[in-house]
């Protein structure tokens, strides 16, 4: 197979491809936390990689030809400073001219040594390095390999449910890695519903794959000629390229829960009927209550938050639940009428401040440490509501929406500042429910949104992922739906089960009510209702009368 920064593909990928394409070479150079800042507003730098210990900024020149003038080594000098780099380099397929050499010269006799990687040179770092080294797997990602494989080979479908911070995509990538090593003729296609999640599966695939096998992006930005190899697609672009006649051998779907009866996912998977198919998600439930085992099989491997927990490879939760503000007179009449899930909960809640949750906040703030938190919102007028409430505080003068209104860039930057450091808590709606790696969170708080079991468990997800240093997530829900309360005492019966031995050294989850008198009658309510999580707010509901509570 042709290499991926082949000539060739260097100059046909155009300048945003080759940003691309150096940023899988520097992961294959032995770098760590790469991260692509191209852009508007990046500071004269294209990719920052650390190496050693020392933090290198990397100016990306693409050509068609000719030489790269001298404004690549002052754009990459001036990326240098912002970033309080420790090298700087620029990056062509092509080669710099002489005033370019020149001015790079003149730096390096005042101590600023920015070296060239020019296009031969390119050829003979890829040339000379490494495969990456196979990954050492967990015990549990090793058996959801093996049995993935199994049904892909037996049925030729399989699925995975993985619960996020399990690495659901290393799973995903080592069958990718395996089929292509068995079968390096053929294409692979990886799918999924947004072009930010096509664009980050691409990066998280590079270190499963030959470094011959060259991999791609197809979307309605992104329209390559040759899809050989693997290609990562929006599934609208999938299909389009399908329709017109490529047959990838293994097609892999993330985020499969959002595979429906109908629609685009469908006909696409149809289409490709005769091509190995596997999915992979965190959260299967949908809806519109369709089951995507009917498409892909019963679930090839599973394992949930709560053994996550037990056996020690998600971060525990430290729960706290907000009920106080139950409405007791209307306790009595509730088991009197049969209610509905929507008049239940607007008879029992009352309606949360949001100072209450700024305050609950603080509290955990300055008993935390190292903290770093989102809170999730459920619109974006509320989003920027709380996050002039939260600036109000010293610690939170940074505090940052995130959201779709958001342009994509300004939408990184603030990812970026908050991996950093430099932005303490984010404040979000649904943007981070899918996709997004942020290990760093330690506090997570639930502030007025709507119920959706998927994406109540994808928000919690986002601080169970473990990190050196960090043991727990705090966890501030300030409920208001009970059915939220169910899905609460469930984990809490599960992560409280006996039968699993918790690894050592890794705390105990804990799930606490700030209303004692509250959590006992909720208990006694949801275990008299059938299956309350999943129900939907049509549902009429008739509780036992709990007449007596405990103390």
């Amino acid at each position: 197979m042709t290499s991926y920064v082949a000539p060739q593909l260097l100059l046909d990928g155009g300048p945003h491809r080759f940003t691309r394409q150096m940023e899988r070479l520097l992961g294959q150079l032995g770098f760590s936390d790469v991260v692509n800042i191209d852009g508007s507003g990046d500071h004269g730098g294209d990719l920052l990689g650390t190496r050693n210990g020392k933090l290198w900024v990397f100016q990306a020149k693409w050509k068609s030809r000719g030489a790269v003038n001298a404004d690549a080594v002052e754009e990459v000098t001036r990326a240098w400073d912002h970033y309080g780099a420790d090298r700087g380099v620029v990056l062509t397929n092509t080669h710099l001219s002489a005033a370019a050499l020149e001015r790079a010269h003149v730096l390096g006799r005042v101590g600023r040594d920015v070296k060239v990687w020019n296009g031969s040179m390119l050829q003979a770092l890829a040339s000379n390095a490494d495969e990456h080294e196979a990954l050492s797997l967990r015990d549990y990602q090793d058996e959801a390999v093996s049995a993935m494989w199994a049904d892909l080979t037996a049925r030729r479908r399989a699925l995975l449910i993985l619960a996020t911070g399990l690495g659901k995509t290393v799973v995903g990538g080592e069958i990718i890695g395996r089929y292509l090593r068995e079968n390096r003729d053929r294409d692979v296609l990886v799918v999924a519903h947004t072009k930010d999640l096509v664009n980050q599966l691409e990066r998280s695939l590079w270190r499963h794959l030959p470094k011959s096998v060259k991999t791609q992006v197809l979307t309605g930005d992104d329209k390559p000629r040759d899809l050989s190899g693997v290609t990562c697609a929006t599934v609208t672009s999938a299909l389009d390229a399908v329709l017109r006649g490529w047959r990838p051998g293994l097609i892999m779907v993330d985020e499969t829960h959002h595979v429906a009866e109908t629609g685009q996912f469908d006909q696409l998977l149809t289409e490709l009927n005769s091509s190995l198919q596997f999915g992979v998600t965190a959260t299967p439930w949908r809806n519109d209550q369709y089951d995507i085992e009917h498409r892909f099989g019963r679930a090839s491997y599973r394992l949930g938050i709560e053994e996550g927990m037990r056996r020690g490879y998600l971060a525990a939760v430290d729960y706290r639940l907000f009920v106080d503000n139950i409405d007791w007179d209307a306790v009595k009449a509730v088991s009197e009428h049969q209610y509905s899930l929507k008049e239940l909960n607007s008879k029992l809640f009352l309606v949360q401040r949001d100072e209450a949750v700024v305050d609950a906040l603080v509290d955990a703030w300055h008993s935390t440490a190292s903290p770093r938190g989102i809170v999730f919102c459920q619109t974006i007028p509320h989003c920027e509501h709380m996050q002039t409430l939260l600036r109000r505080h010293p610690q939170w003068r940074a505090a940052a929406t995130i959201h779709t209104d958001m342009p994509k860039r300004e939408r990184q930057q603030r990812l970026l500042d908050f991996r950093a450091g430099r932005v303490p808590l984010l404040i979000a709606v649904d943007i981070l429910n899918e996709g997004v790696d942020v290990p760093d969170v330690n506090i997570l708080a639930f502030a007025r949104v709507t119920h959706s079991r998927r994406i109540f468990v994808q928000q919690l997800g986002r601080g169970l992922r473990l990190r050196q240093g960090k043991s727990h997530v705090l966890a501030l829900d300030f409920v208001s739906d009970i059915r939220r309360v169910a899905a609460l005492l469930t984990l809490k019966r599960q992560i409280g089960a006996a039968d699993v031995e918790v690894l050592p050294r890794v705390p105990h989850s804990k799930i606490e009510f700030n209303d004692v008198r509250a959590e006992s009658l909720l208990e006694q309510w949801i275990l008299d209702a059938a299956d309350i999580e999943t129900a939907n707010d049509e549902a009429r509901l008739q509780f036992l009368d709990p007449d007596v509570l405990p103390a």
